[in-house]
């Protein structure tokens, strides 16, 4: 008879989700499905809101991922007033998101999915664990720490605290950087880019064990979406969208990110909290793409810094055209901390970040804002309109983790398809069905938002499980 499993909840991932797999007669899996089960819906409590607190609020969504909703909040708020912010404000902007994308990066790559691959798929889940690689590989597990240390002390060396900075504000930031500050940044640069090339280079020299898990994660034609710089270069702060295909062909290329409607739709399901984003030119769920790391390597033409540049150009010899495997989020994170360092090095020494003209001050001059950013997941989007007393009307946010839920779902299916015998289960099986989403590295909490009312079925049940009644809202 055929079956469902349920693995319920996916573990090393933030937030709430299960999956699950639908076993035809003969054990196989016929369809497998991502269920995102928390709801928060901060767009609809957003609503009424001084536009000039959305920054903070919004940061609120995630205490794992806050500075990038700060940052895309604050940009968003720049459109609303209608200022271009001062030079230096956009440069410390860079700089804390440059930050962001180092610890959250590290917390990826050395937390949540470094167990798999260094204490095996198959191993005890009670050790499958950062406690157990700390006890197995000591040097791996401290430089990941120190790693995200490094990135979270610069978040609050500039904002005030690791954890919801309120230092963006719309216009910029609410405080210069001191010389004595900058010192102390730049200063554990160094250690921190060692970390990540000692790391780089050990991944890559471990990479050939993992030839049957590239080839079945999420390893698949898709298209790919990320920030590019006018240049066509690796983006994480402004610049334009950029969609390239399978092949690296570009798609939609220097569109302006306050025109992003045109060329994404949204769609809804009954079995997720999560939105489904799509390209609209091929239509649900046809335009399947997927942002992040992976993405952003995939669709720009360089780094822009040395040490990156060489790495990436490594990177994309792997593959004619897109990498399209998505266990490579791992390889394209450890190259984008890379990047982040040598980034923050070069915006630190340059002596106009002590300028202490940090902001640009004005009232609603428009009715609606957009901002686009790039956070370690991925593509982020807020877009607000606000009243003639500058309240909050509408609010939708398009967040990176929802723009890769068709592959993500996709993902599933074709891992559980190769691993899962529904006869005889195992743990690796199911193991590498959850590890393919945490390639994605999905931040449940930030993407659990619906457009319009989302399907409800409550089902009653006397003592003996039978049913007594049942509302259904479709």
């Amino acid at each position: 008879m055929s079956k469902t499993i349920t693995i319920d909840p996916v573990t090393r991932i933030e937030g709430h989700a299960r999956i699950t797999l639908h076993m035809s007669d003969k054990g196989d899996v016929d369809d497998a499905q991502f269920h995102v089960t928390q709801f928060r819906g901060f767009e609809k409590f957003c609503e009424g809101r001084p536009f000039t607190e959305m920054p903070a609020i919004t940061a609120r969504t995630c205490g794992i991922c806050p500075v990038s909703h700060l940052m895309a909040s604050s940009k968003a708020c720049d459109d609303l007033m209608a200022v271009d912010i001062p030079p230096t404000a956009a440069m410390l902007r860079r700089v804390m998101n440059y930050a962001q994308m180092t610890q959250s990066h590290a917390l990826s790559f050395f937390h949540l999915s470094s167990p798999d691959m260094l204490l095996g798929w198959d191993s005890d889940p009670v050790k499958r664990n950062i406690f157990g690689v700390a006890a197995s590989h000591p040097e791996l597990a401290v430089d990941g720490i120190r790693l995200r240390k490094i990135g979270q002390d610069i978040i609050e060396m500039l904002g005030g605290k690791k954890v919801h900075p309120a230092w963006m504000v719309g216009g910029g930031v609410n405080a210069a950087l001191t010389a004595e500050t900058r010192d102390a940044m730049l200063a554990m640069l160094p250690e921190g880019l060692d970390i990540a090339q000692r790391t780089i280079k050990w991944y890559k020299q471990t990479l050939g064990k993992f030839d049957e898990e590239v080839r079945t994660f999420a390893n698949f034609p898709s298209l790919f979406m990320g920030l590019v710089s006018p240049e066509g270069g690796l983006e994480h702060y402004d610049g334009y969208l950029r969609v390239t295909d399978e092949q690296g062909k570009v798609l939609e290329d220097m569109v302006d990110p306050h025109n992003f409607q045109e060329i994404l739709g949204e769609a809804v399901e009954d079995f997720s909290y999560m939105k489904f984003p799509y390209y609209l030119k091929r239509g649900y769920p046809e335009g399947i793409y997927r942002v992040g790391p992976l993405a952003r390597l995939n669709v720009a033409d360089h780094a822009g810094t040395p040490i990156a540049d060489q790495e990436m150009a490594e990177f994309k010899e792997m593959h004619r055209g897109a990498v399209l495997s998505s266990f490579h989020y791992h390889y394209a994170r450890l190259i984008e901390i890379i990047h982040a360092i040598e980034r923050m090095t070069v915006l630190l020494n340059d002596p106009a970040i002590l300028d202490h003209h940090v902001r640009a001050r004005a009232r609603g001059n428009r009715n609606e804002g957009i901002g686009v950013a790039e956070a370690p997941r991925g593509t982020l989007i807020h877009h607000y309109k606000i009243n003639d007393d500058g309240q909050i009307t509408w609010c939708n946010l398009i967040i990176a983790t929802g723009h890769n839920n068709l592959a993500m779902n996709r993902g599933v299916k074709q891992v559980a398809q190769h691993f899962v015998n529904g006869k005889k289960l195992k743990e690796g099986m199911l193991n590498r069905v959850e590890a393919v989403i945490r390639c994605y590295d999905p931040c449940l909490s930030c993407a659990t938002h619906a457009l319009g009312q989302m399907p409800l079925h409550i089902e009653l049940r006397d003592a003996a499980g039978e049913l007594c009644d049942e509302v259904r809202r479709d």
